[in-house]
């Protein structure tokens, strides 16, 4: 459930994560990535988001990445010419 402070929505970590679909810890653990959103401390003790922090977030769990395989050789494994 979000939270509003002086007019602004805050996202709790159970909210971000069920929102990305990823655990708790899954989240705790992106957040020591370099350049990630930190959260905000609410009251003291509840960590929450932004819109903006959990958009930077959502995008880092949506990202593609190219797999290193440089050199083709999975592919030439099914080539029946060689």
């Amino acid at each position: 459930m979000p939270v509003h402070v002086n007019g602004f929505e805050y996202l709790s970590v159970s909210e971000v994560a069920s929102r990305l679909g990823v655990s708790r810890q899954t989240l705790w653990r992106w957040r020591q990535e370099p350049g990630m959103p930190q959260g905000h401390r609410f009251r003291g003790r509840q960590v929450v988001f932004s819109q903006a922090e959990f958009e930077a977030l959502r995008a880092f769990a949506n990202r593609l990445e190219p797999v290193d395989g440089g050199s083709g050789d999975q592919l030439r494994l099914f080539d029946s010419e060689n």
